[in-house]
Formats: C-alpha cells, structure tokens, sequence
C-alpha cells in the first residue's frame, strides 16, 4: 500500500525559519532508514504558503488566490510518499521519526488511492494511459 506522509507546518515553518544543522542530519539518518527498509519512494520540504497560491473551482471559473493562508494547522510543510505494507506499519515508522519541528508537531498518514479503488469508471484504458504519463514523468526527473 502506498501512503502520503504529511508533516504538517507551524508557525516557524510558515516563516520560513529552517531546520538547525542537527535536525537536518537527524532527518537524514531517518531518511536513511527508510530507504534501507524499502518503505521511501519520495519526499521533499514545501516552502512557506505565502510563496503558494490556491485555485479555487467555481464551475467554469477559477479564482487564484495568493498566500499566506491563515490555518496553518491545515497547511503541510513537507511528505514523504511511502510503500508498507499496512497503515499499521505506516504508523510505526511515523513513530520513529524524529520531531520534524522544533516544539509541538504533528504528521498525518494517508493512504493513496490505487487502481482497484477506484471502481468501474477507471477503465483499463485509462489505467494504462495514467501509468504511461507516470512513466514519463519518471524519465523526465531522470534527466
């Protein structure tokens, strides 16, 4: 099963103060666990929302809104995606991490939706043209 892992932002993330030098290498050494367990398969940070935008769907109007957004218990400041074997796995790597925010911090797991969830309408041709763009997307970041 494959899982997104949101760290989700703080005040100092929405700041845009960065990890200390220790908290970078702490990550790492996480980071690298995971990849010897086979569980990562992507992550990065995501800077503040004040350098992001929101498009909002009006039918066929779309409004862009500029950040900073106000909730920022509701904004995600970095993810991981992963691939384990059951949410329960998913959770006890979260509870290995260690505390991506200095202070009180929070991740969320959820799992990603694959093909067999997606029922009737996602028809075996359009499950093969989306693997097609994904492969593309990969040789792409090969580059």
């Amino acid at each position: 099963m494959k899982f997104a892992v949101f760290v989700k932002a703080t005040k100092d993330s929405e700041a845009g103060i960065l990890p200390s030098e220790q908290m970078f290498a702490e990550m790492m050494k996480y980071n690298e666990e995971l990849s010897k367990a086979g569980i990562i398969l992507a992550g990065d940070g995501l800077q503040p929302s004040s350098k992001g935008v929101r498009v909002k769907f009006s039918s066929t109007k779309r409004i862009v809104t500029d950040g900073p957004f106000t909730e920022t218990k509701e904004l995600v400041a970095g993810y991981w995606i992963w691939e384990c074997k059951s949410k329960e796995e998913a959770i006890e790597w979260v509870k290995k991490c260690p505390n991506p925010m200095p202070g009180e911090s929070e991740i969320e797991i959820r799992p990603i939706y694959g093909a067999d969830d997606l029922g009737e309408g996602f028809t075996p041709e359009l499950q093969d043209k989306w693997q097609q763009i994904k492969a593309e997307g990969e040789a792409r970041q090969k580059k």
